[in-house]
C-alpha cells in the first residue's frame, strides 16, 4: 500500500493514509464510521487499488454488498490478483444471488488461491448451498482435508464452526455438539460464539452478573377502610325526661295536702270553741 501511495503528492498521500488507518481501526467495532472514512479516502484517491479494496471491505461491513462488489472488482482489475475472489462471491450471496456465488466457486480463479483463500471459498460455497435450501450438500461441501486436520490454523475455528452449524441444520445434533466443541478449542481469539452454541445445546443459560437487577414489582397496597370516627353521645342535661314532666304535676298535689291540713286544724279549733 505504501508504494501505491507514493505515486500521490506527499500531502495528499498523508491524508489518504490517515483515512485508511481509521478504516482498519474501526472496521470491526464501528463499521459505520469506518465506511465514512473510506468514502473520504475514495474521493481523494480513487485510482489507488488499496483505497478501492479498503472501500470494498468498509461497504461489506455495513452490508452494502453492491458497492462492495464494485470496489472489489475495481481493485482486482488494477492488481490482477485473485485474493478477493471469495469475498466477491460472498457479495453475490449478500445480494440474494447464491447461484452466482456457487458458480464462482467452480471457476479457475479458485485454483490460484492460497490455502486460506480456498478454505474461505469453501465456506462461501457451503453458505450458498444453504441459501438455496441444499443443507445436505452444504455438509458435504465443508468436508475437506482442512476440516480433518488436527493442526490449528487461522481458519480452523470458523471452518469447524460452519461444519457444526451445517450438521445441526440437518438434525445431526450429537455430531454438531462435537464439532462446536472442536471449534471452541481452536478459537483462540473468540471469533465465534461456539461456547454459546454448546451451552444452548446443553440447555445451559448464562446470567450476566454485571447486569443490574430489575426491581421486583411491589404489590399495590390495598385500600384500608377508613376508620369510623366514634362520636360520643352528647351529655344529656336531664337523665330522665319523666322527672321534668312530673315535677310540675307534683307541685299542685303538695299544695292540696297543705290546704287539707289547714282545714282540719281550723275544724278542731271550732269544735273546741263549741265545747266550751
Amino acid at each position: 500500500m505504501r508504494q501505491e501511495l507514493m505515486s500521490l503528492p506527499k500531502t495528499l498521500a498523508d491524508d489518504v493514509a490517515k483515512n485508511l488507518v481509521m478504516v482498519a481501526k474501526l472496521l470491526d467495532d464501528e463499521p459505520e464510521r469506518a465506511y465514512e472514512y473510506s468514502r473520504v479516502a475514495l474521493r481523494l484517491a480513487s485510482r489507488v487499488a488499496a483505497v478501492r479494496e479498503a472501500a470494498g471491505f468498509a461497504s461489506y461491513g455495513v452490508a452494502k454488498y453492491a458497492e462492495a462488489l464494485a470496489e472489489f472488482r475495481a481493485a482486482r482489475r488494477m492488481t490482477g490478483s485473485v485474493d478477493l475472489w471469495p469475498v466477491m462471491a460472498d457479495c453475490e450471496r449478500g445480494m440474494g444471488r447464491p447461484e452466482r456465488a456457487l458458480a464462482m466457486a467452480g471457476e479457475p480463479e479458485v485454483q490460484k488461491l492460497d490455502r486460506a483463500g480456498q478454505v474461505e471459498m469453501r465456506l462461501v460455497a457451503a453458505g450458498a448451498r444453504r441459501d438455496m435450501g441444499q443443507t445436505d450438500a452444504a455438509v458435504v461441501t465443508l468436508q475437506s482435508p482442512e476440516l480433518a486436520s488436527q493442526s490449528v490454523q487461522p481458519w480452523t475455528a470458523r471452518l469447524r464452526y460452519a461444519y457444526a452449524d451445517a450438521l445441526l441444520a440437518v438434525g445431526r445434533e450429537d455430531e454438531a455438539r462435537e464439532w462446536f466443541a472442536k471449534a471452541l478449542e481452536a478459537d483462540q481469539g473468540g471469533t465465534t460464539d461456539a461456547s454459546d452454541r454448546l451451552a444452548e445445546l446443553d440447555g445451559v443459560e448464562f446470567v450476566d452478573a454485571l447486569a443490574p437487577e430489575e426491581p421486583e414489582d411491589e404489590p399495590e397496597p390495598e385500600d384500608e377502610p377508613e376508620a369510623e370516627l366514634e362520636v360520643e353521645d352528647e351529655p344529656k342535661l336531664v337523665e330522665d325526661e319523666s322527672d321534668v314532666e312530673d315535677e310540675p304535676a307534683g307541685a299542685p298535689e303538695a299544695s292540696a295536702e297543705s290546704d287539707d291540713l289547714e282545714s282540719d286544724d281550723l275544724k278542731k279549733e271550732v269544735d273546741e270553741g263549741d265545747g266550751r
